[in-house]
């Protein structure tokens, strides 16, 4: 399992990810963003995943993973 980071164009955005993340048993929080990553709306869901393939068609901006106090993007939405 690998934790990640998503950030959001809006706020919506991040509450409406977070309950798909619920509803598929996902472990999630919601949170600030971290102040060494850059967001839209400051909005961020902490989640773990095998995978991030299920989730880059939402509205997510960026997903980044965490190492050691360093954020890596692993996705960037294009459109």
């Amino acid at each position: 399992m690998n934790k990640y980071i998503a950030t959001f164009f809006s706020h919506y955005d991040a509450l409406t990810f977070f309950s798909l993340l619920k509803e598929k048993g996902i472990a999630a929080k919601v949170s600030p963003v971290p102040r060494k990553v850059s967001a839209s709306c400051g909005t961020c869901v902490y989640f773990v995943s095998d995978s991030i393939v299920d989730f880059r068609d939402n509205e997510i901006d960026v997903i980044y993973t965490e190492k050691e106090g360093k954020f890596s993007a692993v996705w960037v939405n294009t459109h």
